[in-house]
């Protein structure tokens, strides 16, 4: 029945996926949720879909979603579709290949269910607890680097204090940037601020099931369907590098923890 049931929501992001592709590059409705942050047609009619189709799978599971007001009944299901339509709305509308439908099945606080559909990179992930993790029905690893100099990141800039890294291509979705550190095309990926759950659930388990590391930005593990729906922050490593990237990193991490959030 898993496997079953993973296949399903694999085939059901994909569908999603298409539909958003269909109007990728053509000229759609946009809008701004709150400043400089964007929302289009599109998003909403792929939350409706996958909406309507998780919903059939499995009845009982609770609901997440960038593009849905929240619910918050979701705190006592056990089992929560945690959901972001178009993560990278911002490539999608600059007609930019950065974008993917995010879909998690969590249970219990973790993902056990995560599949990335990036259909404009001609990318599709898909992993299952303990099953491990597939980009185009192939198996991903994360790299085997042990050294934190030289380490790539997805960036289009470093600050002085991380000269030492590389910088790779990046991607606007911040699920497809943990994706690459889980397939190994990258060695970090570190943010500073509080985020949304549904921009990272369905990238973490493809990570931790690639072997990589991953937690919040202070090193804590990651925890899902909590009441605020968010995450302070994402450290996603190759193994090896982890601790390291951590203690680079804290200083910041603590200091911006200390911050207002608005």
């Amino acid at each position: 029945m898993a496997d079953t049931l993973a296949q399903a929501v694999s085939d059901i992001a994909a569908e999603a996926a298409k539909l958003a592709l269909v109007r990728f590059r053509t000229d759609v409705r946009k809008w701004e949720k709150s400043p400089n942050n964007f929302v289009c047609e599109v998003d909403l009619a792929v939350d409706a879909m996958l909406r309507e189709r998780l919903a059939a799978l499995l009845p009982d599971a609770g609901w997440l979603s960038e593009e849905t007001a929240d619910d918050l009944a979701r705190l006592s299901a056990n089992r929560i579709w945690v959901v972001d339509p178009i993560d990278g709305t911002r490539d999608y509308l600059r007609e930019r290949p950065g974008w993917a439908v995010s879909v998690a099945l969590v249970e219990n606080g973790q993902p056990v269910i995560g599949v990335l559909a990036a259909p404009a990179r001609g990318e599709h992930w898909l992993a299952e607890a303990g099953k491990g993790a597939t980009r185009n029905g192939s198996p991903i690893a994360a790299s085997d680097r042990v050294e934190l100099a030289g380490a790539r990141v997805p960036a289009d800039d470093l600050p002085r204090v991380d000269r030492h890294l590389t910088m790779v291509a990046k991607p606007n979705s911040i699920a497809l940037r943990i994706a690459m550190v889980a397939a190994g095309e990258a060695d970090l990926l570190a943010t500073f601020r509080w985020g949304n759950e549904w921009d990272i659930a369905a990238a973490t388990l493809i990570a931790r099931e690639a072997g990589a590391r991953i937690t919040d930005a202070l090193g804590r593990k990651l925890r899902f369907n909590t009441p605020a729906g968010e995450a302070f922050g994402v450290l996603a490593t190759a193994p090896g590098i982890h601790a390291a990237a951590a203690e680079h990193l804290r200083e910041r991490a603590v200091a911006a923890l200390g911050r207002p959030r608005f």
